[in-house]
């Protein structure tokens, strides 16, 4: 008998690289099937405050995952957000960009494939500024809990029309002096 788990192993950089995309995909496809059965079940608001409750939990465990397998300590600030974030399923799942401002990071998802599915098939956006404050002020947090979220640009607040949705993570200055 074989261990299944060698079947890695075997794999090509490239080959990696690309699952890693696919799994990130699919991360993003179970989470918009389970929506959508709940949203046909029980309507957009009830889905919405149970997508919103699931995205004050998963991003934990995704975040201290990473956090560890980079050997990150308890405060790696906004450089250690960025490089996990780069690492985050949903950075492999959309076209997102990340960049600096001044002492904050910016994080886009420039083009969101939940959306673009949902238009595809004729259905309303996601509301999903909620749930991206959630996912995004939860993984920031297990991080770095000094991190601070500010959502720039999310449906169906859409302030920037050029991207999916945006999203500022900063320090304030008083919590960096308390370090």
């Amino acid at each position: 008998m074989s261990d299944l788990k060698e079947s890695l192993q075997q794999l090509t950089k490239d080959q990696l690289i690309e699952l890693l995309e696919m799994a990130s995909k699919n991360l993003v496809a179970m989470d918009g099937v389970w929506l959508q059965v709940l949203e046909e079940r029980d309507g957009m608001d009830r889905a919405m405050e149970i997508d919103a409750e699931v995205w004050n939990r998963y991003p934990i465990s995704e975040a201290k995952r990473l956090k560890k397998f980079f050997g990150l300590g308890e405060h790696p600030g906004l450089e250690g957000l960025a490089q996990t974030i780069a690492l985050n399923y949903n950075v492999h799942a959309n076209e997102a960009s990340m960049y600096w401002e001044d002492d904050a990071l910016i994080f886009r998802i420039d083009v969101c494939r939940v959306q673009a599915a949902r238009s595809r098939k004729g259905m309303e956006y996601h509301p999903c500024k909620p749930v991206g404050i959630n996912e995004y002020t939860t993984f920031a947090k297990a991080i770095d809990d000094r991190i601070e979220v500010e959502c720039l640009s999310c449906y169906p607040e859409v302030v920037d029309p050029t991207c999916g949705c945006a999203w500022k993570f900063t320090i304030p200055e008083e919590s960096q002096r308390a370090s």
